[in-house]
């Protein structure tokens, strides 16, 4: 038996609602454990929306004994404002964030599955976070992480994340696509059971750079890393990559930045994608999508990706525990 932390994410949004949905899905089948850290008012609000067919206990802590195999640990009582990020929903999701940290960190949960926040609403609250990734891996104390979306159909991962187009041929560096890639090819092998992967690398700029015409950094900087692999190849210019299928080869195609990767695996895996984040002691994953501000409290979303966040979840526990 495991014991898996799901959080509310931004109580504005649609985090409540998939989390209870899933939990719909997932807690009649199973033996695990499942900690739910959101406020009680707001759990209770969505559950007069969305019927939870388990039992539940509302407790303060983890501390006390549980009757049922879902405990709703709650972190106060929340006014909502459905449907847009607040400076109160974003200093919520960042408290349900860091205390599940707090709890997978000491070995208390054996993974957290993370529901959607804004960036707005964390900002709102004073926190210089720009997401989840970057928030579980300093508390976690990951130097060298990785922001990798897994699926079916494609997997992805991102040498840079959540910066501007700007900046970001100033942050690759030989050193840093070179650990970013340790980090993927263990992944890979140890957490996702695939014992000789395949990695393909994009470049950064049109046709790869076109032999330096439309930029060096393909010659002078990914190259020079991906010759010291075996099992790394490219860099691909990204258009023909995707348009001739090519990544159907490979096991996990990098991206140098956010959009670059995300924009096909987002079109072939919407609502079924799950975000990793690899490189950390700790297992935490969540759904590929956002908050969904526009459908919140309509009873409407679709939580696929929330439950085979779950699952991913459950699936790399099971492969850290055989190593």
């Amino acid at each position: 038996m495991n014991r898996f932390i799901f959080t509310c994410g931004d109580i504005n949004g649609i985090g409540p609602e998939i989390v209870i949905k899933s939990l719909n899905r997932i807690s009649q089948k199973t033996s695990n454990e499942f900690v739910f850290i959101c406020p009680k008012n707001v759990f209770l609000n969505t559950a007069k929306q969305i019927k939870p067919n388990f039992d539940y206990d509302i407790k303060e802590s983890l501390s006390d004994s549980n009757k049922s195999n879902v405990t709703i640990l709650n972190i106060g009582n929340i006014r909502q404002n459905l449907g847009k990020p607040t400076k109160l929903s974003g200093k919520t999701a960042y408290s349900a964030i860091k205390l599940s940290s707090d709890l997978v960190n000491s070995k208390r949960a054996d993974a957290v599955v993370t529901a959607p926040i804004s960036k707005a609403a964390i900002n709102l609250a004073g926190k210089k976070f720009h997401g989840h990734t970057e928030m579980y891996a300093k508390w976690s104390g990951a130097k060298n992480f990785v922001m990798m979306f897994l699926s079916n159909k494609l997997n992805s991962a991102l040498i840079t994340i959540h910066e501007p187009i700007k900046k970001v041929p100033k942050l690759l560096t030989t050193h840093l696509i070179d650990g970013k890639l340790k980090v993927i090819t263990k992944t890979l092998i140890f957490d996702l059971g695939i014992k000789t992967p395949k990695i393909a690398v994009l470049g950064l700029n049109p046709h790869a750079g076109e032999n330096g015409v439309l930029g060096n950094e393909e010659e002078k900087i990914i190259k020079p890393v991906i010759k010291k692999y075996k099992n790394v190849f490219g860099p691909f210019s990204s258009d023909a990559f995707f348009g001739n299928k090519t990544y159907l080869k490979y096991d996990i195609v990098v991206g140098m930045y956010h959009d670059q990767a995300l924009i096909p695996f987002k079109l072939l895996n919407f609502s079924k994608g799950v975000n990793y984040t690899a490189g950390l002691p700790i297992v935490r994953t969540s759904p590929d999508h956002g908050t969904a501000f526009d459908i919140a409290g309509k009873g409407i979303a679709d939580e696929s990706s929330f439950y085979e966040a779950y699952k991913t979840a459950q699936r790399i526990v099971n492969n850290r525990c055989r190593k």
